[in-house]
């Protein structure tokens, strides 16, 4: 045997490894994926069993990314270019949630503008005493990134998720959007919310990491690039303030894949669509619930 046949052998025989350790790092990755899933199912299915209010309930637990009617509320009425996946989910949450939920807006529902996690671990009692909802979407963060650390943070974050546990209502948490002048900041906040919901096993709609993805380079609205747009209308996923997500009038109520690179409010009420949707077929019965709110 030539020695130039040998180093061709060893050569061929260290490809078909390398193939195998990808191909079972692939599998692995896979089953990890399918386990995680099958963990935040499975334990919201154990939280479910507690709850004892009215199906169908849906709460929107956050500031003002949460108060605002351009988040959830226009969802109701006849949203352009949807794909077929969406229109699927948009019937599924139509059928399933109570036709009041889609206006549960202001403190009262549980969100405010200004606000930060503090409030929540204050009041989110009465919250679940007085709306006693079966989901319920979390996101605060934004305004915390300037006045509280992140053990302060997550630690109450955590702490308004057990209560709506222990209550058994469903938590579906959400990771804030990046903001201008704090980039870094809301990433690691995003961060640990993506770790409170890994091991408490809840759902997440991880709205950080998509608008990233979408727009990576070009995502504030804040920068030199867009000065000549005002407000929330600009073309790029956050608002001229650099805070709140856009809202361009062109793409106004429209989920074309164009639409979900362009509006920050779009394409979050699309994931949050799809989430809950999918906690709807995944956790809960799809029996219609009562079209009268409690």
């Amino acid at each position: 045997m030539t020695c130039l046949f040998r180093f061709c052998l060893v050569l061929a025989t260290a490809a078909v490894s390398l193939l195998i350790a990808a191909a079972a790092a692939g599998l692995a990755a896979e089953a990890q994926s399918v386990e995680s899933d099958d963990a935040w199912v499975a334990s919201m299915k154990t939280v479910h069993e507690k709850f004892k209010g009215q199906r169908g309930t849906f709460a929107q637990f956050g500031d003002s990314i949460t108060v605002s009617r351009a988040f959830w509320f226009g969802l109701r009425y006849a949203p352009k270019n949807t794909s077929p996946q969406m229109a699927q989910a948009l019937g599924l949450v139509k059928d399933y949630m109570l036709e009041d939920c889609w206006d549960w807006k202001g403190p009262e529902f549980g969100s405010q503008g200004r606000m930060t996690i503090r409030w929540a671990h204050q009041n989110v009692g009465n919250w679940l005493d007085d709306l006693n909802p079966e989901v319920t979407l979390m996101m605060f963060g934004t305004n915390d990134l300037s006045s509280l650390d992140m053990a302060e943070y997550e630690t109450k974050t955590r702490q308004v998720v057990q209560k709506c546990l222990d209550n058994g209502t469903i938590v579906i948490l959400s990771t804030i959007p990046p903001k201008h002048g704090q980039a870094e900041k809301a990433a690691t906040f995003a961060d640990a919310v993506r770790r409170i919901a890994r091991e408490m096993q809840l759902p997440l709609t991880d709205y950080h990491a998509e608008i990233l993805q979408r727009r990576p380079d070009d995502w504030d609205g804040a920068s030199d690039q867009f000065r000549q747009y005002q407000g929330y209308d600009v073309p790029t996923l956050i608002a001229r303030d650099g805070v709140h997500p856009s809202n361009p009038q062109k793409y106004a109520n429209d989920y074309s894949d164009e639409a979900l690179h362009k509006n920050g409010f779009a394409l979050r009420n699309y994931l949050t669509l799809m989430k809950y949707a999918e906690v709807i077929e995944k956790v809960l019965s799809q029996k219609s619930a009562s079209k009268d709110a409690p």
